[in-house]
């Protein structure tokens, strides 16, 4: 099966400098990849080149076999910003709706069709019961999943999924992350999420993509969660350690000389 996204010494950055470099990694269809690492490491630019909205600074990016292109209907995409305010006066299932309808505007633009695949993709998700309520009226867990509709509604072949998981509880977090992994997993979508913190998705992944210090390691979580290969990654020594529920915790050498520093004077 010929991946769906093939990375090869794949490096991104601004005016010639790199923010990250010899990055090598395929994914196949349908596979759900987790996109990590600190503020500022460059998980969003991967996202831009991605979206053909950002050119590799060196290296080679494929997507469906060819160099990826702007308005590439194949991708479905839930930013970290959203394009409509969520106090804007209009129902959900009107803003998913806009996703089939895009380049039509004006009076009563959508169609019978397109008002019962939004519903569908809507009950799918498990918010049908959101349709007619106004973004202003849904917390973050159901705003999250009524963007995730209008990223699905089009049937994509890839989804992005950039920082759904922010400002959301532990459970609406547990949640979301068990509805998506049961969505594309059905859909068979190919999909990237950038997350700040791997353990709610950790049970659902098939592939690590960790970016931090300019360097891009990658893998199953297995592989790429050891304290040897993050230690390679950022360059200084990173123990990282797993409770019993399989929790990881990653610590630099530092993190953990004052831990232990601040248990000697009871802190």
């Amino acid at each position: 099966m010929q991946p769906v996204v093939e990375a090869k010494d794949l490096a991104s950055g601004y005016n010639g400098k790199a923010t990250w470099q010899n990055a090598n990694f395929s994914v196949r269809k349908g596979e759900f990849v987790a996109v990590i690492g600190p503020n500022g490491a460059g998980k969003t630019t991967l996202f831009r080149m991605l979206l053909g909205l950002q050119k590799p600074l060196k290296g080679k990016l494929t997507l469906f076999g060819e160099e990826p292109r702007r308005g590439n209907r194949k991708i479905g995409y839930v930013p970290q910003r959203h394009t409509i305010d969520n106090d804007t006066n209009i129902e959900c299932i009107e803003l998913v709706s806009l996703a089939l309808s895009w380049n039509r505007w004006g009076f009563n633009p959508f169609s019978k069709g397109e008002k019962e695949a939004a519903y569908k993709i809507l009950k799918d998700v498990g918010a049908e019961e959101l349709a007619h309520k106004s973004l202003a009226e849904l917390s973050g867990g159901e705003l999250q999943r009524i963007y995730l509709a209008e990223a699905l509604v089009g049937d994509p072949d890839m989804l992005l999924l950039d920082e759904p998981l922010s400002n959301l509880d532990m459970k609406r977090t547990k949640d979301l992350v068990s509805l998506m992994s049961n969505v594309v997993r059905a859909r068979k979508v190919t999909t990237f999420l950038v997350a700040h913190d791997i353990n709610p998705l950790i049970h659902f992944l098939d592939k690590v993509i960790y970016i931090a210090n300019g360097r891009v390691a990658t893998g199953t979580a297995e592989e790429v969660l050891t304290s040897k290969r993050l230690t390679e990654l950022y360059g200084t020594p990173v123990e990282v350690l797993r409770d019993s529920k399989g929790h990881i915790l990653v610590h630099t050498l530092y993190d953990l000389e004052d831990y232990h520093e601040g248990k000697k004077h009871g802190l």
